[in-house]
């Protein structure tokens, strides 16, 4: 496990170094990051070569990149373009609220589908499986958003009705959440909502891949051997069938992490919610392109460790992968 590790993480090297050139040239072939603040005019050109020669806009793009690594490294990615301010400590908070709802949301949705593909699996054709696939295909198909504003309004009218407030609609906690176990029950009730909201499409990807996983494992000679030993159906599903089926469902999670990432800017957004995805719509309004390079950055850095932990899971489910 330990030499699957390091080939893992040497292999990472040269991707992070990829994905670091692919954001900047990517963003820097945007166009001039000043042409908004030349527009202003309460920015006096004084201004504009302070922040020229600050950022060395007037260095070749190669030379800029290097800077903007070195920044990215030593300086924990520089300071803002027009208020020089330091970009990492905003990022740093909002890294640490949107892993809560991400990570949170992902274990859910994987408990529960890996549950209901099973389950379905083992009862196909079966009334539950044939609820199990709609509410799957309605997974697929409703919008992150519009779910979000749903869960919201349902929400509202529960409170309207009954007069006690159960989960919360914005935010990350209350004015005055207190400590211990009265704050983490109160970062529950505000995060319940978003999580489910960002969970339901992971669950019915993940439940779908599991369930087509499950029926072709339950199949195999050695399942059926299993079986032939005399062992209980309940060991032959845990341990023979579902720890071979988890195979495709970690590779689609993997694939699925972007998407993932992509959708916490919709819900953090309805929920107003103080993590990357909100970074990222205030970046973008303030057309500043260094605290988006770091979004992008510490986005790539995130997949690309998640799919490392991804690839120690394939080593523990399959020992050919973690003594290839």
């Amino acid at each position: 496990m330990t030499s699957l590790m390091v080939r893992r993480l040497l292999s990472s090297i040269p991707v992070l170094i990829a994905a670091s050139m692919l954001v900047f040239f990517g963003v820097s072939a945007i166009g001039d990051p000043l042409s908004e603040l030349r527009m202003r005019p309460n920015i006096s050109e004084t201004t504009l070569d302070n922040i020229v020669e600050r950022k060395h806009l007037d260095a070749p793009l190669v030379a800029q990149y290097g800077y903007w690594v070195r920044d990215a490294v030593t300086e924990r990615f520089g300071t803002t373009l027009l208020a020089d301010e330091p970009i990492w400590p905003d990022l740093r908070r909002a890294v640490g609220n949107t892993l809560q709802l991400v990570l949170a949301a992902e274990a859910l949705a994987l408990a529960l589908a890996v549950i209901l593909g099973v389950l379905s699996a083992k009862r196909q054709y079966s009334i539950f499986d044939y609820a199990t696939t709609t509410l799957s295909f309605l997974g697929f198909s409703m919008p992150i958003f519009w779910f979000a504003l749903i869960l919201q309004v349902l929400t509202v009218n529960l409170f309207q009705a009954t007069g006690t407030r159960i989960l919360y609609t914005s935010g990350l906690s209350s004015v005055d959440p207190g400590s211990g176990f009265a704050f983490l029950i109160d970062r529950l009730q505000h995060l319940a909502l978003p999580i489910l909201a960002l969970s339901f499409v992971s669950i019915a990807t993940y439940s779908r891949y599991m369930r087509a996983s499950m029926l072709e494992v339950i199949n195999s000679d050695y399942v059926r051997t299993a079986r032939a030993k005399g062992l209980r159906e309940r060991v032959v599903t845990r341990r023979h069938a579902m720890r071979n089926a988890l195979i495709p469902v970690v590779t689609v999670f993997t694939v699925n992490l972007g998407v993932v990432l992509g959708g916490a800017i919709v819900t953090e957004t309805v929920f107003s919610l103080d993590g990357m995805g909100l970074f990222f719509i205030r970046a973008l309004a303030a057309r500043d392109v260094y605290p988006l390079m770091a979004w992008l950055m510490i986005t790539a850095v995130l997949i690309i460790v998640l799919n490392l932990v991804a690839d120690i899971i394939y080593g523990y489910l399959d020992p050919r992968i973690r003594h290839g």
